[in-house]
């Protein structure tokens, strides 16, 4: 063999050894990337070539999946009840992907999770169709209804959860949309997905968890747990020093009370609570001062960037530098404090679990299509929000204004209920219809416990009609109902 004949031999060979390099770095190494890859169109066609799993709730699946036999697509998602679980399960649709716990769990429903390899090869050494898993959820179907309807046509959200686990057992936005509506790629469904789109009502924004409002009074309690925490009261009957004309600090600002004939000057903590006086929490939030507040918020899980349940909730705010007349109004849930309901959900739970907040969570159980289960939640403690003393006294102050205060159509036969109204002043100067707030618990004789905030954003046409303890407390009220009574 000559030479230029050898160097062009040995050439190709490193050009066949380069390629055979590049072809295994890309199929061992890169594999999962391309596979993963937005831009890979293989994986939508792939999501909906077989069934999809399905999303459960108490025993049934509120979606399916559809045959269609299209072109590219031969399956198509579908729910049952979509506007009522849509906050749930997020959507899933061959055109605008998937969102919530269609997105978070689509390893598990589209059965592409590695856990499921076992379970995919036997299938196909069998010649048995692939079929993605479920997603088991610890949505209670009465609370959940009972929220929906509670909610109507207005604007708002409601979260119900176990204080004893986290479970979330009902998690509601209104209003809602049905995910149905463009589950396809026709043009049909390019127009419902730009209707919603455009919708100022932003019906597929989830303000369960999504959305943050000022909190008004229910922050109340927040600041009750952090007084008590602080040594600063040992009693509910503790008089407090208020009186009857509160200036914000380094102000000329006069904090008022909703009504004049409010008993709030010099007030016990009960009394204060019981009518929900802002000069009462004002002036407590003013001389604790904005770090105590916020280490005690904090603790409740404000501040937190990072809960997961498993979607990811827009954390709730206390502002860390507000001078003292703002930390006055951020103790009664105004100026620059924003909370979640789900974080109003969390207060309640944890004050009705004796002062241990639990995880929140909303996927119990993760399962093949054979029904094994593939993993298993543990409840776990997210933080000791406060004593079991101070819990207590919470606790009392709470039922105090159920059975005597601001929130009387909560009460309900047989069950201890707890609760505190708000009603959060917005908008430039105020000016916008305020929302109506109300957390709550409620336990029965039996040891079973659920805590429930509800925000209403737009209850009444007139600014006077609107009430935590009037418009938010009753749909609280039936949610408590359908899960202990």
């Amino acid at each position: 063999m000559n030479k230029p004949i050898r160097r062009v031999s040995i050439f190709c060979l490193v050009l066949i050894l380069a390629l055979m390099v590049r072809t295994n770095w890309v199929q061992g190494v890169q594999a999962d990337a391309w596979a993963s890859n937005s831009h890979n169109d293989r994986n939508k066609y792939d999501r909906y070539a077989y069934p999809r799993g399905n999303i459960i709730v108490a025993g049934n699946p509120v979606t399916r999946s559809d045959f269609v036999n299209g072109l590219r697509y031969k399956y198509k998602r579908a729910w049952i009840d979509g506007p009522m679980y849509a906050p749930v399960t997020g959507f899933s649709s061959q055109a605008y992907d998937t969102s919530q716990l269609e997105k978070l769990e689509d390893g598990i429903l589209a059965g592409t999770d590695s856990r499921l390899f076992f379970r995919n090869t036997l299938d196909m050494l069998t010649g048995k169709q692939k079929q993605g898993g479920d997603v088991v959820t610890t949505i209670n179907p009465k609370a959940q209804k009972a929220a929906f309807e509670g909610l109507g046509d207005k604007k708002g959200a409601a979260v119900a959860i176990d204080p004893a686990t986290g479970a979330i057992l009902a998690l509601v936005s209104t209003p809602s949309y049905d995910p149905s509506t463009f589950a396809g790629g026709s043009a049909d469904d390019a127009k419902a997905k730009a209707a919603l789109d455009a919708d100022p009502n932003k019906p597929m924004l989830n303000r369960a968890l999504r959305e943050t409002y000022p909190p008004g009074s229910t922050f109340k309690l927040v600041t009750a747990a952090a007084a008590f925490e602080n040594g600063r009261f040992q009693s509910i009957d503790d008089a407090t020093d208020t009186p009857e004309h509160y200036t914000l600090p380094g102000t000329s600002t006069e904090l008022r009370n909703s009504s004049k004939d409010e008993p709030c000057a010099g007030a016990t903590l009960k009394t204060g609570m019981d009518y929900s006086c802002n000069t009462v929490f004002g002036k407590i939030g003013a001389d604790l001062g904005k770090d105590k507040l916020r280490a005690q918020a904090e603790k409740f899980g404000f501040n937190n960037q990072q809960l997961d349940v498993p979607i990811r909730a827009t954390p709730s705010y206390f502002p860390p530098n507000s001078a003292p007349d703002g930390t006055a109004m951020d103790a009664i849930g105004q100026h620059d404090t924003r909370a979640t309901p789900l974080q109003m959900a969390m207060v309640a739970a944890a004050i009705a679990n004796n002062g241990s907040l639990m995880q929140p969570y909303l996927v119990d159980e993760e399962r093949a299509a054979n029904l094994t289960t593939i993993s298993k939640h543990s409840a776990h403690q997210l933080s000791q929000a406060v004593s079991p003393a101070t819990a207590q006294k919470l606790q009392q102050l709470m039922e105090s204004v159920v059975q005597s205060g601001t929130g009387t159509k909560a009460q309900i036969d047989g069950l201890t209920v707890g609760g505190k109204t708000g009603t959060a002043q917005h908008g430039q100067d105020n000016s916008g219809l305020p929302f109506a707030w109300f957390t709550s618990y409620a336990k029965g004789p039996d040891n079973r416990s659920v805590a429930v905030a509800v925000v209403v954003e737009d209850g009444a046409a007139e600014s006077n009609e609107i009430s935590g303890g009037g418009i938010a407390a009753p749909i609280a009220k039936a949610v408590m109902e359908s899960v202990l009574k």
